[in-house]
């Protein structure tokens, strides 16, 4: 027997299986770096889930509208519901943006055309400064600042534009 050829063999095999270890441990970092983040998904996901059937509970039985926090100016209890709802669509594209389904360009045009309509620009002059304080609470949510800047641009370009399209002519009226 050579033992000098068999220790090189032997050596051979050990790199290959260093190699080979390798590649098996970066195969586990890689997929228990994605189960975390679909953990990290579900979470949010059930986190808007619960605060959708609070507020439409609160929308469907409406002597808990008090419950929720006060506007800064008092509105009427209809107004107040649409505010409340124009949250739970907000509150919708920015799950959408925080999960990256849609792009920085797709949100700022859906927000350009959702701050063309009265109770949109109500809600973000109501509530923008609250929606910039609790994303920057949020220990690196900079997905939730962006989504805030994009809300505030189109909601400035909006602004700008004119005045929005009032509740009253979002539809024609029959004439009689």
């Amino acid at each position: 027997m050579n033992w000098g050829r068999l220790s090189d063999v032997s050596q051979t095999y050990g790199g290959l299986s260093i190699l080979i270890s390798t590649a098996a441990l970066i195969g586990v970092v890689l997929s228990i770096s994605h189960q975390a983040r679909q953990v990290r998904i579900e979470h949010q996901e059930a986190q808007r889930t619960a605060h959708r059937e609070l507020i439409l509970w609160s929308l469907s039985h409406t002597e808990f509208l008090t419950c929720w926090e006060p506007l800064s100016s008092p509105v009427t209890k209809e107004r107040y519901k649409k505010i409340l709802y124009v949250n739970l669509i907000m509150g919708f594209w920015l799950t959408d943006f925080r999960l990256q389904r849609v792009s920085d360009k797709a949100t700022l045009i859906n927000l350009r055309n959702h701050f063309r309509g009265e109770v949109a620009r109500a809600h973000w002059s109501e509530g923008r400064a609250v929606w910039r304080a609790f994303s920057e609470a949020q220990s690196g949510d900079s997905a939730g600042l962006r989504f805030v800047d994009l809300a505030d641009q189109a909601y400035r370009e909006a602004d700008a534009a004119g005045p929005p399209v009032a509740e009253d002519d979002y539809f024609t009226h029959p004439t009689r």
